[in-house]
C-alpha cells in the first residue's frame, strides 16, 4: 500500500468563500483531486499548507477518509485562477491574491520577455504562440528533481521536428507536460537564436537575439489580452507548491513515455543540497 501525505487547501471556484479540506494522497496533485471530488467540480486549489498534526485523522478514520472538511475561509482573497501545477502556500496567499495577468520585459544580452497566464486559458495562450512561430525545430522536456523527490533532473531533447509536429507533440501530451509542475518545456527555434518556455512555474519566458520577432511575440501576447507591466511578480516570488494532477504519470513512467516519443537524454545533474 502506497504512502499518503497528508495537506490543507483551500478550494475555491464552487461559493463565495473557498472550502478549507484535510485531504491526503500519494502526492498533493492525487490530494487535491480527492478535495475537489468532495467539494465539488469546478474546485480549485486556492492555496496549500502541510497541516498540524491535529488537523490530521488519528486512529480509526485513517484509511477510511481521504477528506476532512474544515469549514470555508470567510476572509481569504483568492486573485486569479492558478494554472495547473502551481498552487500558492496559505502563509503567502494574501500576497499572492494580488498577482495578474500580464508580461514584462527583463533586461540582459538577449530579448526576455516573461509572461503569467491564468490557469484556464494558459494552453490555448502557449499553443498559440507556437502557431505563430516562423518555426519550432526541437522540443526539450526537463523532468525536475522534485518530481517524486529524485536525485536528479533529467533533460529529454526530441528528433528535429516542425512547428505543426510541435503543436501536435504538445497538445497530445497536455496533461503530462504542460500541466504538470515538475517539468518545464522549451520550444527551439535554432535559425533565430530562440527559445519559449513553459517553466516549472508556469509562466511563459521568451528568449531571443532577435529583436524583430521578439517584437512580435510582445505583439501576440498583447493580442492575447496581456498587458504590458513594467513591475512583474510571478508565482515563483511567493511561498508556493509545485504539483501534478492525479492523472499524470510518475517519474520513471513519464520518462519511458518520452523515450517511445523519440526523445533521447541530452544531460542530468543531481540535485541542490539545501542550505
Amino acid at each position: 500500500m502506497s504512502s499518503r501525505t497528508w495537506y490543507r487547501i483551500a478550494l475555491a471556484g464552487t461559493g463565495p468563500a473557498p472550502a478549507i479540506v484535510i485531504a491526503s494522497g500519494a502526492h498533493l496533485g492525487e490530494a487535491i483531486a480527492n478535495g475537489v471530488r468532495h467539494v465539488g467540480r469546478g474546485a480549485w486549489a486556492a492555496a496549500v499548507a502541510v497541516p498540524e498534526a491535529s488537523e490530521v485523522p488519528l486512529g480509526e478514520s485513517v484509511g477510511k477518509h481521504d477528506v476532512v472538511a474544515r469549514g470555508v475561509a470567510a476572509e481569504m482573497v483568492t486573485g486569479m485562477r492558478w494554472p495547473l501545477g502551481v498552487v500558492p502556500s496559505f502563509a503567502d496567499a494574501a500576497r499572492a491574491a494580488s498577482l495578474r495577468e500580464g508580461f514584462t520585459r527583463h533586461g540582459g544580452d538577449a530579448h526576455v520577455l516573461e509572461a503569467m497566464v491564468e490557469g484556464p486559458r494558459l494552453d490555448e495562450v502557449l499553443l498559440a504562440l507556437v502557431e505563430k512561430l516562423p518555426a519550432a525545430d526541437n522540443i526539450e522536456v526537463k523532468v525536475l528533481d522534485h518530481h517524486d523527490s529524485a536525485p536528479t533532473t533529467d533533460v529529454f531533447l526530441s528528433p528535429r521536428i516542425d512547428a505543426r509536429k510541435a503543436l501536435e507533440l504538445l497538445d497530445e501530451n497536455d496533461i503530462e507536460l504542460l500541466h504538470n509542475g515538475h517539468v518545464e518545456v522549451s520550444i527551439y527555434l535554432r535559425a533565430q537564436h530562440s527559445t519559449l518556455r513553459l517553466t516549472e512555474h508556469k509562466t511563459l519566458v521568451w528568449i531571443s537575439e532577435d529583436d524583430a520577432l521578439t517584437s512580435s511575440v510582445a505583439g501576440w501576447m498583447r493580442d492575447a489580452g496581456l498587458a504590458e507591466l513594467a513591475e512583474f511578480d510571478t508565482i515563483a516570488d511567493v511561498g508556493h507548491f509545485h504539483w501534478r494532477p492525479a492523472a499524470t504519470s510518475p517519474r520513471k513512467r513519464l520518462i519511458d513515455r518520452l523515450r517511445r516519443m523519440g526523445m533521447r537524454q541530452v544531460d542530468s545533474w543531481k540535485a541542490t543540497e539545501p542550505s
